[in-house]
């Protein structure tokens, strides 16, 4: 058994050794400290905390249209791209109205989902005719292949959807519709 004076040694310049509770202690309170920072700072109006925002929201959206895209894949590649982004989109576009741009009080949902809809159709565009043209080069290349395929071109879509609506549909001088 360890003396408990042992436990509280004086250091070579006379500063006292914490206990390893107190080191715990100590390091949980800074971590939570800066746990608080980067939540403050993601709260705020800036590209950068709408941006990692933004790319939260299209991690969730993207988790939905994968479980959509694998439910409706008996129905074949395209009704299941069409059903993933469907949904995917409405959610996304009701998280970045709420979440992303702060703009639950600016913008209706109405056109958020017109207006951020719009833009992701062009999404949709690319990412049929993504897997068309891959079903035609190289044939059937499995599920797997086909979501990391459908990533790659949602992620690129994803950035210049994140500056048109920021710029555009949920811009903080746009008034309620």
């Amino acid at each position: 058994m360890t003396c408990p004076f042992l436990l509280r040694r004086s250091l070579a310049d006379g500063t006292r050794a914490g206990t390893a509770a107190e080191h715990a202690h100590e390091a949980t309170e800074r971590a939570r400290r800066a746990a608080a920072a980067l939540a403050t700072r993601l709260r705020g109006d800036d590209a950068a905390a709408q941006l990692t925002r933004f790319a939260v929201v299209g991690v969730v959206s993207s988790a939905l249209y994968a479980l959509l895209f694998v439910a409706f894949e008996r129905w074949g590649d395209q009704p299941a791209n069409l059903a993933g982004a469907i949904g995917s989109t409405l959610l996304a576009n009701e998280l970045h109205r709420r979440l992303t741009f702060h703009a639950g009080e600016r913008v209706s949902w109405f056109a958020a989902q017109w207006e951020g809809g719009g833009l992701a159709g062009v999404g949709l565009v690319a990412t049929s005719l993504t897997l068309a043209g891959v079903h035609a080069l190289v044939g059937d290349v499995g599920t797997v292949a086909q979501l990391c395929l459908i990533t790659a071109v949602t992620g690129l879509i994803g950035l210049i959807r994140f500056v048109a609506l920021r710029s555009w549909v949920f811009t903080a001088a746009r008034q309620q519709d």
